[in-house]
């Protein structure tokens, strides 16, 4: 349990990360680094009552005017919302004013469950989108109730260095509960989250730290051998590597985003994986003319692309505080202008995948219609059909939808284009 120290230096992060002005993770870190003399018990315990905070926000805020204001008080209330603690257990924290308003707020619970805000732990903002795409309320509730967990851990085995079933029986034998992730025929599940940066398997790039919905987006661009592939916005890289993998290290993967220090990331990455096909370019926007080259001549681009993040909640609950619906929109047109230049690069017969972390219709299914209405030649490929030997629930769509409800992933979207002409 908390003790009075680490309560204090909880409510001393929580007083910054309570303003949304910079993810969550980064502040933590951060803090941790300063606080080098914390153990991991001090960093476990004000880890999870940080992230309890940020999961019964809007608990939190029902009670507590401007929560950054008296972080103190945000994370007694975070004790006993999130992390299940009665207020008799804090007696020993607590003064007398302190202990009355706990109880009082414990007494509210049945209310909270009657109003759609707290009952889903949601912003208006958000749930009002929801509602706007035919959510109903019981959908919204179910939603948010699906993201108050935190993630388990998923790695995904490189088939170049070694079979999934080997992986999974030596880090159940060394003592891990790990089991194999029910649909990614790579991925591997852990549940007790062990630090794995200083594991044999992870420093000779046997495994890496991957959703399960990840692995199927590469899964679902079908690479193989001797093709020329292109990983549009590759962000830290997990995708290119998954599909450096298809590749059996064949033909050439281009890792193009804006971020410099991503792709310098993801070079040392690559040399554990044992893969040398891929060319890491930096690219100032979806227009620069350094891709120029490729019009045309890729037989798959994966649009993986700028988005809300809103299926990642259960990552980063933080983050439905730092978006907002102008945000939105605001991806929404960066993300047409970036499909309409990656689709410039398939060849006639190849494949464009456009996929998201969000929920939103908006970034998603809307982008697809949009850009067919705009773009002839181009036909919607069924994403079940192509993921024929994974044993998704059977969906009433052509595209992938994963939700950490039903499939236990984060929320994922993915669209497959066939080009025609």
């Amino acid at each position: 349990m908390i003790n009075a120290a680490q309560l204090e230096l909880t409510a001393t992060v929580l007083a910054q990360i309570l303003t949304f002005k910079q993810p969550a993770d980064v502040a933590l870190s951060a803090f941790f680094r300063r606080e080098r003399k914390l153990g991991g018990r001090d960093r476990h315990e004000i880890a999870e009552t940080v992230f309890a905070t940020l999961r019964h926000f809007q608990k939190i805020q029902t009670v507590l005017v401007k929560p950054s204001a008296k972080p103190r008080l945000a994370a007694l209330a975070a004790l006993v919302f999130g992390r299940g603690l009665s207020v008799s257990a804090l007696s020993e924290l607590v003064n007398e004013k302190e202990e009355q308003w706990l109880t009082q707020i414990k007494a509210q619970k049945e209310e909270f469950a009657g109003v759609l805000t707290t009952a889903a732990e949601l912003p208006l903002w958000l749930i009002e989108l929801l509602q706007q795409q035919g959510w109903s309320d019981e959908e919204v509730t179910d939603y948010g109730r699906s993201i108050m967990q935190s993630a388990p851990l998923d790695l995904r085995v490189n088939t170049l260095k070694a079979k999934r079933d080997k992986v999974l029986a030596q880090l159940q034998e060394e003592g891990m509960r790990a089991e194999a992730t029910p649909f990614s025929p790579w991925g591997i599940r852990l549940y007790d989250k062990p630090a794995l940066n200083r594991h044999p398997l992870f420093i000779d790039g046997t495994v890496e730290v991957q959703d399960e919905g990840s692995q199927l987006l590469a899964l679902l661009t079908g690479a193989r051998r001797g093709q020329i592939v292109v990983d549009f916005c590759a962000g830290a890289g997990g995708k290119t590597l998954a599909m450096g993998a298809m590749m059996a290290g064949s033909g050439r993967l281009y890792a193009f985003d804006i971020a410099e220090k991503r792709l310098a990331n993801l070079k040392p990455r690559m040399v554990r994986a044992g893969l040398t096909n891929i060319h890491t370019q930096r690219i100032d926007n979806e227009h620069d003319i350094r891709i120029n080259r490729l019009q045309g001549k890729a037989d798959c681009v994966l649009v993986d692309a700028p988005c809300s993040g809103l299926g990642t909640l259960r990552r980063n609950p933080d983050l439905k505080y730092r978006q907002n619906g102008d945000n939105v929109v605001a991806l929404c047109q960066q993300q047409q202008s970036i499909l309409k230049a990656a689709s410039a690069l398939v060849r006639t017969g190849g494949r464009l995948v456009y996929a998201t972390c969000s929920i939103l219709h908006a970034e998603n299914q809307q982008q697809i219609n949009e850009f067919l209405v705009n773009n002839s030649g181009w036909r919607i490929e069924p994403a079940y059909e192509l993921l024929k030997s994974v044993s998704l629930p059977v969906a009433n769509s052509p595209f992938l939808q994963l939700n950490t409800r039903q499939h236990h992933t984060d929320g994922f979207f993915a669209a497959v284009l066939s080009k025609n002409t």
